[in-house]
């Protein structure tokens, strides 16, 4: 594989560029640009002089062929929701990077209840996947926060996780087919509905995950599943990760698949929630507690059902003295407001001032240990930073996420950032976990990942690259 040497973008490559798509959907200007070079998080600032806004598979295929022909590198965007820098030109790139958005390409080309399957455009918002499944009595169950703005295809290739891993699994687990276009501009239409094809390489599996290395997904064809007849949603308080382990086990061994999320919340992540000035709340349950658990079950038949069974694993755990106390919600707009709560966590804590977040995953069963070795490593590298922890603990998945103590300067914070990475890290690895649970790898990760990384694997990844990428224009500086 070719390592790109920093180049200008010449007039005349960057014209043909512009004459795939025409001037209308070429962005040029730098306040035009500047949205789709800075990350979610502000934490990347990057450049780039041109954004493309291709309106088909067609054009994308003509933009990589005369990428390749040129060395042009080329950064794919969805949402931009991301939060490791995978969707924006690289802080040590060239400045020559082209930006890809996806955004026109957002049809939904067909449902199909019968077979349980939706065909959709890469530029797709999720929440409206979601509202169209749900038009036609199914469920799409992919759940993130970041759902109002966030595309398929950026949730593809990041391979994200949300809150229905528990029951349905990652984004992998959930698509059956994708149209690719390569870095040489060919088209591959693996736009398969077959629930069963054993006909050589699962190719798709490439391209799910590799955070736009190896090639453009530019339509998908996504699972869909029964709807659910009855949902019960609930928070629970706790006394210690430990508990809400013994809760989990419980829940899964009287619901089963009925059992459709769990997430773990910290009394700091809860304070931080309750309190949030975009979005004020009040305490699910009465007082303080050290923890919390959003528990959600599901009913093939009725709603009725969902709340007794939510009603028996409470009941009897509160009876083993498990949980401390659980309110349930008693309306649809409860609910959905006591999941608002636990999505709003990560923009609640801006309000605490800047933070180093950890993506992390280790064995479920190994979450309270985790949590008891890592508080004070961290607390004796930050003395007074607060810990706002939280996550899908059902699928072994803890956003770790550490905010600037009270009184600090931002980038005095900054100054240790490194030393906590290091610390969790390595703690992550003892327990046999992975340092990036469903955010990917990006710019943010990349240098880390040989640490934790088999060589082996790594070799075989780099191999797969070049092969796809020779001339190594998909998306440099992320992931290898």
């Amino acid at each position: 594989m070719k390592t790109l040497q920093p180049a200008a973008l010449t007039e005349t490559t960057m014209q043909r560029l512009v004459a795939v798509v025409g001037e209308k959907y070429a962005l040029r200007e730098p306040d035009e640009i500047e949205p789709y070079t800075t990350e979610a998080r502000g934490r990347y600032h990057t450049t780039s002089p041109l954004v493309l806004r291709p309106g088909s598979t067609q054009e994308v295929a003509a933009i990589l062929k005369i990428a390749s022909q040129t060395g042009t590198p080329i950064v794919p965007q969805g949402g931009n929701t991301g939060l490791v820098g995978a969707g924006i030109p690289s802080v040590a790139g060239s400045g020559c990077e082209v930006m890809l958005s996806l955004g026109r390409l957002n049809k939904i080309i067909n449902v199909d209840p019968d077979n349980n399957t939706m065909t959709v455009e890469a530029g797709a918002v999720l929440q409206n996947i979601q509202n169209a499944a749900s038009d036609a009595d199914r469920l799409f169950p992919l759940t993130l926060g970041a759902q109002g703005s966030c595309q398929i295809g950026g949730n593809i290739s990041s391979n994200a996780g949300g809150v229905g891993v528990l029951s349905y699994g990652n984004t992998r687990d959930l698509v059956m087919g994708l149209e690719v276009v390569l870095p040489s501009g060919e088209i591959w239409n693996g736009l398969s509905r077959l629930r069963k094809d054993n006909t050589g390489y699962d190719l798709k599996n490439l391209f799910i995950g590799a955070e736009g290395t190896l090639g453009v997904v530019t339509k998908a064809v996504v699972k869909l599943f029964p709807k659910p007849r009855g949902r019960d949603v609930a928070y629970a308080a706790l006394r210690s990760p430990d508990d809400a382990l013994t809760l989990l086990n419980l829940a899964k061994a009287q619901l089963g698949a009925g059992l459709t999320a769990f997430e773990l919340i910290s009394h700091n992540a809860m304070e931080c929630t309750v309190s949030y000035s975009a979005s004020p709340q009040s305490r699910p349950v009465q007082g303080r507690h050290p923890w919390y658990v959003l528990v959600e079950v599901s009913s093939g038949r009725s709603a009725e059902d969902a709340r007794g069974m939510m009603e028996r694993v409470l009941g009897d755990a509160l009876e083993k003295d498990i949980v401390v106390d659980a309110t349930l919600a008693e309306s649809l707009a409860q609910q959905n407001n006591f999941w608002l709560m636990r999505e709003n966590m990560s923009w609640a804590q801006r309000d605490l001032g800047a933070s180093v977040k950890h993506d992390i995953s280790v064995p479920v069963g190994k979450i309270p240990e985790f949590i008891r070795l890592a508080d004070p490593t961290v607390l004796k590298i930050v003395p007074d930073a607060r810990v706002v922890n939280f996550g899908h603990m059902g699928d072994g998945n803890l956003h770790y996420n550490i905010s600037q103590p009270d009184g600090w300067k931002k980038e005095d914070f900054f100054k240790h950032e490194t030393a906590v990475h290091d610390a969790v890290f390595a703690i992550v690895e003892a327990l046999d976990g992975s340092i990036s649970a469903e955010h990917g790898i990006g710019q943010m990760k990349r240098d880390r990942l040989p640490d934790f990384k088999d060589a082996t694997a790594l070799a075989m990844m780099r191999q797969i690259k070049a092969s796809f990428d020779p001339e190594g224009i998909m998306n440099p500086g992320k992931v290898v």
